[in-house]
């Protein structure tokens, strides 16, 4: 029997959008591994959605902390809506955005260990779910280091606190636009700032993936190089914030908006709860 669980299944499944039966095929031919099953339902031509890769039970909020030289942002995670709007939780998820950003922390691990008036971020969270009634846990910190940022939270709901919070860090003088790019980040959601800090293994590993979709569209030999370069591009303007089409005019690369403004981004990070 594949070694895989029913809520592996229903997680590949809103991932990729894909069917019952499709993905349980996959699982099952790739024993197990979803990492190995999302490259065969790929392959077979099984396509995602953005939307549906985004889709999670889980609540909470994000916070942000700037101080000098450093802008951190935290998930703070709970079961349901009612309590992410709870006034107790978002007073926890401000004490616990403090103590995160005072230590300097840059992981989960690193904030839960973090001096929260004496007691650890983790006994302090562990203290307040046990009031509220709920799980809560702090999922995922980022700190971004520079000499300017720009911070954007955005509401996915007007009922909610923000769910999506961004911090760029950034040369130069224009703040307006330095914003605007936050809140390209998140909507577009790049995983790189530019095409050279994308891992080699992942520009393998997708390489291969679309030579053998190209291979298996009876695409013609000496025509793959410039089919698989091409469709690698492709790849790098959906993963690049660089190489993106701009949220406020899809006719220009955010690069060309950098430039025009005089700015240099120096790093970026994009927290959305639940994702």
């Amino acid at each position: 029997m594949a070694n895989f669980s029913i809520a592996d299944l229903k997680a590949l499944r809103e991932q990729l959008g894909t069917g019952m039966a499709d993905t349980k095929a996959a699982l099952v031919e790739a024993d197990g591994d979803v990492e190995k099953a999302t490259e065969i339902l790929r392959l077979k031509g099984a396509k995602g959605n953005a939307k549906r890769a985004d889709r999670s039970t889980s609540e909470g909020l994000i916070v942000s902390r700037e101080s000098d030289g450093s802008t951190t942002l935290i998930e703070l995670a709970c079961e349901t809506d009612f309590v992410a709007k709870n006034e107790k939780f978002v007073a926890l998820a401000d004490t616990v955005a403090d103590a995160v950003a005072a230590a300097g922390a840059s992981s989960a691990d690193e904030g839960l260990s973090a001096d929260a008036g004496g007691k650890t971020v983790a006994d302090v969270i562990s203290e307040q779910a046990a009031t509220i009634g709920e799980k809560i846990e702090l999922r995922r910190v980022a700190r971004v280091e520079g000499s300017h940022f720009a911070v954007y939270l955005h509401r996915t709901s007007k009922d909610l606190p923000p769910q999506i919070g961004v911090a760029v860090a950034y040369d130069g003088d224009d703040a307006e636009t330095a914003r605007a790019i936050a809140q390209h980040i998140a909507m577009f959601d790049p995983a790189y700032l530019t095409a050279d800090d994308v891992p080699a293994d992942v520009l393998d590993k997708e390489r291969e993936i679309v030579t053998e979709i190209s291979r298996n569209e009876g695409k013609p030999e000496a025509a793959l190089p410039k089919i698989i370069e091409g469709r690698l591009n492709a790849f790098l303007k959906q993963v690049v914030l660089v190489e993106q089409a701009y949220a406020r005019d899809s006719k220009v690369q955010v690069k060309k908006v950098l430039a025009d403004s005089g700015l240099t981004v120096t790093g970026f990070a994009r927290l959305k709860v639940g994702a």
